[in-house]
């Protein structure tokens, strides 16, 4: 069995089990995540817009509103019939597709924005979820990227990702800012805007959001950090029009 199918086994088990306490945290979060979309995405209201590795649809329901049209689309079963549940009757412009963010099921140049949302340490291949954001992003178009970043020190980085394994063995590595600059520069992009946002954690809401419990749970905390302060980056960029 390969790297990325044991990735992908990891992803599906972790989030078909967990899915549920993922639509209640969003819910809450929702209308700051709209606010911060509108306020860091220009949009005209007439956008196509993609959210790959959607999961329950976070930023494709929070961004309904502000497009046209949202295609979220996940590898994860049961988190698209919870998206689907999530947006019935408070959104009608969102579509849930079964499919892989790695080896999207569009054509080239499909949408006006492709974005992924905390999709990247999840996956084996990160680049190949940029990779495809892009593909099918239309000339002129834009590409959203919003992750957890990595600290700058290497060291702090690498006990960060211990704890995140231990937490979650559907992680894989945080990508420090410095790698998803470089992604966007590699795929072509032009990057138009950036910003670094602190989110303070409770370490057992954060354990019980990922389902870890028994002496995974006590592992975990064993090694978790002194303070919960995640660091989450939210990188805009644009497909130039060929010259």
């Amino acid at each position: 069995m390969s790297d990325d199918t044991q990735q992908t086994d990891r992803v599906l088990e972790r989030f078909a089990r967990t899915g549920a306490r993922m639509v209640e945290r969003e819910l809450g979060r929702r209308e700051r995540l709209r606010e911060g979309l509108r306020q860091f995405v220009p949009l005209t209201g007439e956008e196509r817009v993609l959210d790959s590795g959607a999961g329950t649809g976070a930023l494709a329901i929070a961004m309904a509103p502000l497009a046209r049209e949202v295609v979220a689309v996940d590898i994860v079963p049961e988190l698209l019939d919870l998206g689907r549940q999530a947006a019935a009757g408070e959104v009608e412009n969102v579509t849930f597709v079964n499919g892989d963010a790695t080896a999207l099921p569009f054509e080239r140049e499909a949408f006006d924005l492709a974005a992924c949302n905390r999709v990247l340490h999840h996956v084996a291949r990160p680049e190949l979820v940029v990779s495809e954001l892009v593909r099918v992003t239309r000339m002129g178009g834009r590409v959203l990227v919003i992750d957890q970043i990595a600290p700058v020190d290497p060291l702090a980085a690498l006990e960060l990702d211990r704890f995140e394994k231990a937490r979650d063995p559907s992680h894989t590595r945080l990508l420090p800012d410095i790698d998803i600059r470089a992604l966007v520069e590699a795929n072509g992009l032009v990057l138009r805007a950036s910003r670094q946002e602190q989110e303070e954690r409770d370490l057992d809401s954060y354990l019980d959001l990922a389902g870890c419990e028994g002496e995974q749970r006590a592992e975990a905390a064993a090694v978790a950090p002194a303070r919960m302060l995640a660091t989450v980056g939210w990188y805009l960029a644009a497909k130039p029009l060929p010259r």
